[in-house]
Parts: C-alpha cells; structure tokens; sequence
C-alpha cells in the first residue's frame, strides 16, 4: 500500500470526453480538478480553447472557476501575452494540488498535454534555460518544417515527441541545445515520485473522434470563434505563440482574407486532427495507462484505487 497522497489523472486526445468525464467524476468522489491543457491556461480564448464555462471566481490569488460546485484549478491565468513555462506549470500544479489534499479533497488532472501531465506524474527535472529572445526570434523566423528537421539531426527523440506541427515546442527543443550544449529529451530526468497517480485515458474509435472534432469545429464557429479571434488580433500580436495556436491561426487568416471562411474552418480541423493523433501516439508509450471507454469503468477503477 503506498503512503503517498492519490492523484487522479483524466486523459486523452481532444474532443474525448475529457472534460465531461472529470466533473462526473469530481461529483462523485469529492473532487477537484487541475488543468493540464496548454491551451486552456489562457484568458481570453475560451472558445477556441474548449475551456470550461465560468460561473464563478473565487480567491482572486489562485483564480479558481466553480463551476457546477466543483472547483477547477489553473484555468485562464495568463494572459496571451505573458510568458508561462513547462517549470512555472509544474510548480502550479504541485501547489494546487497539495492544497487540494490539505481540504481533504481529491485531486483530478483533466487534460491532453502529455508534457504537462508527466511533469507532475513523474516529476520531471525540467531543464534550467532560461528563454532567450535573440535565439527565439532567430528560429521563429524559420517555418515549423525547417525546424522540425533542424531538430531531427539534433535530438531524434524530441523531434518524433514533439511532432513537426508544434512550433513553440520545436522551437524551445532547440534554444535549449543551444544554451545549454545538451539534448532536450536527456534534460527531462524523471524524479522521486510526489504522489500515488492512477492514470485513466479515455479510448475512442479514430473515425469517432474525428467526427466530434469536425462537430466541435463547427460548433466554435457558431459560438462565436470569428469574434473572439477579431478581439483577440486586436488587442495582441499575431507573432505570439498562443495566436498561432490551432483555430486562431487558421480565422486570423481568414480576417486577413488570406482564404475563405470554409478553407480556414476545414484547416482547422485538419490541424486539429493531426494534433489528436500526435496525443494517442504520446500517450501510447506510458503502459501505466488505464485505457476505458465508458464511464463506469472509469468509477470502478477509481473506487477501487481509493480504497487501497
């Protein structure tokens, strides 16, 4: 029997589920939930984020969202333009959920960033470089692909990790060989383990998923994405990583009559269906993952956890 504190962990590619299946979950066995979604980190980019609807702010220090009673954690507190790092997410994470155990409470990571996620999982020794903006801008002149084979000859691990889509990431792989004179992959050792995690993903058929993200395309379109992204251009610039995200991107584009409205909504989910495929491929290596794909599966695995 561990004596370490249980960590629940809700995961899977976008458009899974993951989001409905931890509130269920935080309901019924007293919970909380952490976010684990890069994307979701950011204020202002709620739609096409996916974020969860806000209802209600409590301790402005924290920001927690209540929503349906249940507490979510590091949801919408960074600006787009603020800088936020794997390093500051983890320090986040860890607090937040030692809080969460101090109220005898259960904590639920929710989310698809497999980086994020093994941070806190395995405790990952994040690699000390601190960003540098001459190597940045140098790089970021560059395109993803140039980079992706930059990264390729480098460090073969994290370019197959990181995949060729993701430029922040390929981009950070990179400046840290460069300060530091070590591969990304060696730097990222895991620790002493901080908690007793049962891990769950959410499994679904390919051609399922791919049709709940062209509906969830289409739906943030609908509720608004157009504007939201409008706001968001003017407001900051277009050269930050968080508006070159998917969905962002692709109607900035379109605002600049650079394609259509259906080309721009159809790269989106093209994007976006590359990017579930690089999640399943991440979190296919982690063999301590519970793979389900109804619910009450999930809530017997977890009471069973419990109690042990």
């Amino acid at each position: 029997m561990s004596t370490l504190k249980p960590l629940i962990v809700i995961l899977g590619p976008t458009s899974s589920g993951k989001t409905e299946m931890g509130l269920r979950l935080a309901k019924k066995y007293n919970g909380e939930i952490i976010n684990a979604d890069s994307r979701q980190i950011y204020r202002e980019m709620n739609i096409g984020t996916g974020s969860p609807t806000t209802t209600k702010r409590l301790v402005p220090e924290a920001k927690p969202l209540l929503i349906d009673d249940i507490l979510h954690h590091l949801f919408n507190i960074k600006s787009p333009n603020q800088k936020f790092s794997l390093s500051q997410y983890k320090k986040l994470a860890i607090k937040t959920i030692n809080c969460i155990h101090k109220r005898n409470k259960i904590p639920i990571l929710v989310g698809g960033t497999g980086l994020y996620i093994s941070a806190i999982v395995d405790n990952l020794e994040i690699p000390k470089a601190i960003p540098n903006k001459k190597i940045r801008e140098r790089l970021e002149k560059h395109t993803e692909k140039y980079l992706f084979k930059k990264l390729q000859k480098i460090d073969l691990k994290s370019a197959k990790i990181i995949g060729e889509n993701n430029k922040r990431k390929l981009i950070r792989a990179l400046e840290v060989y460069e300060i530091t004179g070590k591969l990304f992959s060696s730097q990222q050792i895991k620790g002493e383990l901080l908690f007793n995690v049962l891990q769950i993903g959410i499994k679904i058929d390919r051609e399922e998923l791919y049709k709940k993200i062209d509906y969830r395309v289409d739906k943030m379109i609908k509720a608004g994405l157009i504007k939201e992204t409008k706001k968001l251009f003017k407001k900051y610039s277009s050269d930050l990583p968080a508006m070159s995200g998917i969905g962002y991107f692709e109607i900035g584009a379109y605002l600049k009559n650079e394609m259509s409205l259906e080309e721009s909504t159809q790269r989106i989910k093209f994007r976006t269906h590359q990017y579930a495929r690089r999640q399943i491929t991440w979190f296919k290596r982690d063999e301590r993952i519970v793979w389900v794909k109804k619910y009450k599966e999930s809530e017997k695995l977890i009471k069973r956890f419990l109690k042990n």
